[in-house]
């Protein structure tokens, strides 16, 4: 895959993809990541990137001519092949009124050969760049940052680590929270690690005892069957306490359904 940042700060990017799984992907040529100084389409002496907008209003925002102009340069196909999937490339603006970035949408992008993502600043981006030039606009949360840097940093590494090869255990993305596995309807997964859309269930490793605290039997037991059924009933309760929502998107089998009644029933202490 290639990966394209357009940014007005691309020294920012230095640490966040020099590190982990990103720069193992890149190191072993699964990945390629250019980042791209917007300033250096602008062109008055000042490389002036944003103006003030039309009608009003605090705050300056991007201008459209400078990220046209780089895109452009960057040959992507055009916007009505990239949103019809006749071609796998995408052209993503980092936005606070964009669709919410989750895990299913970096599962769409790992399957995409090439990815721009322009990095908005100060009071927002040109309209037109959404309209006209982005075919999707992307946000990682419900908040505003100073920028679509931290974003763009986010997204690379959520979609990189998907890639075939970034992980030195392919399993590890299926069992993490919010991957969905395969499984037949009402069936639930059958794996003792995977996820299946909760979130993921909790970790233990050595010493099985420290400071008077013991690793779950169920996990040193040795039975198969009695550790899938823990970690997926402790999927369960973390989910309903901390992402309730989840539950009404996940394939829930019969046997979810009698342990989310008893974690709903104040008489258990489960």
């Amino acid at each position: 895959m290639k990966i394209d940042i357009v940014t007005i700060f691309p020294d920012f990017f230095r640490g966040p993809l020099d590190y982990g799984i990103v720069r193992r992907a890149r190191e072993a040529g699964l990945v390629a990541i250019e980042v791209h100084d917007l300033r250096s389409f602008a062109h008055d002496k000042h490389r002036t990137v944003d103006d003030r907008p039309f009608g009003g209003g605090e705050g300056m925002v991007l201008r459209p001519e400078p990220i046209f102009e780089c895109v452009e340069s960057l040959a992507f196909a055009p916007r009505e092949e990239r949103i019809a999937g006749r071609a796998k490339e995408a052209v993503v603006l980092l936005s606070a009124q964009g669709r919410r970035f989750h895990q299913g949408v970096a599962q769409e992008l790992a399957q995409i050969q090439r990815m721009a993502l322009i990095c908005g600043r100060y009071e927002g981006v040109d309209e037109r760049v959404a309209d006209h030039l982005a075919d999707r606009e992307l946000s990682i949360g419900d908040y505003v940052l100073s920028g679509g840097e931290l974003g763009a940093a986010v997204i690379v590494d959520a979609v990189a680590r998907l890639i075939p090869g970034a992980l030195g255990n392919e399993a590890s993305a299926r069992q993490e929270s919010f991957t969905a596995s395969v499984s037949r309807a009402g069936e639930g997964p059958s794996s003792t690690c995977a996820s299946g859309g909760l979130l993921d269930y909790p970790h233990y490793t050595r010493p099985a005892q420290f400071r008077g605290m013991a690793v779950p039997e169920a996990l040193v037991s040795g039975n198969h069957e009695e550790i899938r059924r823990w970690r997926r009933r402790r999927a369960l309760k973390k989910t309903l306490r901390n992402r309730p929502d989840l539950l009404d998107e996940v394939v829930l089998s019969e046997e979810d359904r009698r342990w989310l009644a008893e974690l709903h029933s104040p008489a258990t202490g489960k």
